[in-house]
């Protein structure tokens, strides 16, 4: 490692955020290049290099000198990119399980329910999670386009429409029971 690597290392672990800057812009492509190696896309691959730079931040004092800072870095993508796999299997997982068990109720529900009654059990559900699963469900948007329109971040899109699902399952289960 040489002096000017060495001073950016140390610089970040003071939090000094132009140190950050440079390092992230020193190796995000590379480190975009190993990202992308594990990812089924490109979003999935910058997903991935964003939290892997916040694991390097959050850790970099860890780091003590003794091998290269590179391979550092490139284990910490690595093992990023593997946990975020792991994330996405078991959402897979849970998708097809609600998939497989609670289609077949819903659709008998669905049978006997007015419009106006689902279109009222939709708008009861918490506002922002009733705004992304129509901006999902109804305009057909992408993740990204509704993180980029509300302003928030695609994970948080995915777990609020989620939400949504959830709860207007157990809004249908409860009137099922009655």
């Amino acid at each position: 490692m040489n002096s000017k690597e060495a001073k950016l290392i140390a610089g970040c672990k003071d939090n000094d955020r132009l140190s950050q800057e440079q390092l992230y812009r020193k190796y995000a492509d590379k480190m975009y290049n190993v990202c992308l190696i594990y990812a089924d896309d490109e979003d999935d691959a910058c997903d991935i290099l964003q939290d892997g730079f916040l694991k390097v931040f959050m850790h970099i004092a860890k780091f003590k000198s003794e091998g290269s800072f590179e391979g550092w870095l490139r284990k910490i993508m690595v093992n990023t990119a593997l946990e975020y796999f792991r994330k996405k299997k078991r959402e897979k997982e849970n998708y097809s399980f609600y998939q497989k068990h609670i289609e077949i109720k819903v659709e008998n529900i669905l049978e006997t329910l007015h419009v106006k009654s689902l279109i009222s059990l939709v708008n009861d559900l918490p506002s922002k999670a009733q705004l992304v699963l129509k901006l999902y469900a109804i305009e057909g948007y992408s993740h990204k386009e509704i993180a980029h329109q509300l302003d928030i971040a695609e994970g948080t899109s995915k777990s609020q429409l989620n939400r949504a699902r959830m709860l207007l399952k157990e809004s249908l289960n409860s009137l099922e029971r009655h």
